[in-house]
């Protein structure tokens, strides 16, 4: 048994999980990110498989239910949607089709328009956007990419020497954006920061041998780093927490755990889904300083692979959003709950 599976089973909750109708996706959908703005708007986004290939999906929570948007222009057009920010009163979704990328914009009043990307890149790596700033980061022929957006005009920003490619990016506000890097220079993981002005090596001591799964950046400035450091070839998952003046390390018995889908839960713990020794459940973990626990999401009849993708506070809910594979059928949509109205 794994060090995940033998922690303390329960989360320090009297809340349990509970299973959200969702409508059904074509089979079999892919899920990509889940972000809410407050309990009462949250989005799911990913694409489902149709007959000329994938097609975009997204879904939206009221507060009370699911429903699935077609909306947004081209929704019937071969391609995927991925990560989903909030900027201001308007809801921006990074969307890919043909080859291209752009960003799809929804403002307060329900209409969508598109802002296209000033090239087509072989790779989009990831997206962030914020009040009077956006990026997205991929490749093409020539390499790196790093593509900025002031809200009129787009700009390709330079790298620091010895960047290969960027992983991920977040951002605060437009000068104070954060990016995790695979370099050339020895050091293999390595952060950086854009104050304004310049990308630059941010100078965070990542553990030795290690990769970056994400990093979340809260708005009052706390930062959490969570990936994999490895010895021998086997990895351990690891956090590392920004508290204003220095950096603190942590590693959680999460075994090897992917933690992408970090969240900070309205108790203030960090959640994640994880991998479950439980075919018919899903498995999410709570941690809480040094305090590490579980919960487990409904029983599902027939479940052979329960798997929530994505994870987003919802008012004072955790909302989960993902697949499940009932024998003999292929993977659908979930969606659960902590919290709220059962």
């Amino acid at each position: 048994m794994s060090p995940a599976a033998a922690a303390e089973p329960e989360a320090a909750s009297h809340s349990r999980w509970s299973a959200l109708p969702v409508p059904a996706a074509a089979l079999p959908p892919s899920v990509s990110d889940l972000a809410a703005r407050g309990p009462h708007e949250a989005w799911a986004t990913g694409s489902e498989q149709a007959a000329d290939g994938q097609r975009p999906m997204l879904y939206r929570w009221d507060g009370a239910a699911w429903s699935r948007d077609t909306t947004f222009p081209g929704a019937d057009v071969p391609g995927r949607l991925g990560k989903v920010q909030f900027v201001g009163e308007e809801t921006w979704i990074f969307r890919t089709r043909d080859g291209a990328g752009e960003i799809m914009r929804r403002s307060a009043q329900g209409g969508w328009s598109t802002v296209p990307l000033p090239q087509a890149l072989w790779t989009y790596q990831d997206f962030a956007a914020v009040p009077g700033a956006a990026w997205v980061v991929g490749e093409d022929s020539t390499g790196l990419k790093v593509l900025h957006y002031d809200g009129s005009r787009w700009t390709s920003q330079p790298a620091p020497d010895g960047v290969l490619y960027l992983m991920g990016i977040t951002a605060r506000t437009a000068t104070d954006a954060w990016a995790w890097a695979d370099t050339s220079t020895g050091a293999g993981t390595t952060v950086l920061h854009w104050d304004g002005a310049r990308w630059q090596d941010a100078k965070v001591p990542l553990p030795t041998n290690s990769n970056v799964h994400t990093m979340l950046l809260e708005p009052s400035g706390r930062m959490t780093i969570v990936g994999s450091q490895y010895t021998d070839g086997v990895g351990r998952t690891y956090l590392m927490t920004w508290n204003g003046r220095e950096w603190r390390t942590t590693y959680p018995a999460l075994g090897d755990a992917y933690a992408a889908a970090l969240v900070r839960g309205p108790d203030g713990a960090l959640w994640l889904p994880v991998r479950s020794d439980r075919a018919f459940q899903s498995k999410y973990a709570r941690v809480d300083g040094r305090r590490l626990t579980y919960s487990y999401g409904p029983e599902r009849t027939n479940a052979i692979d329960v798997k929530p993708r994505v994870l987003a506070t919802v008012g004072t809910s955790l909302l989960s959003f993902g697949t499940v594979e009932i024998y003999g059928s292929k993977p659908n949509l979930l969606s659960e709950r902590l919290g709220g109205r059962p």
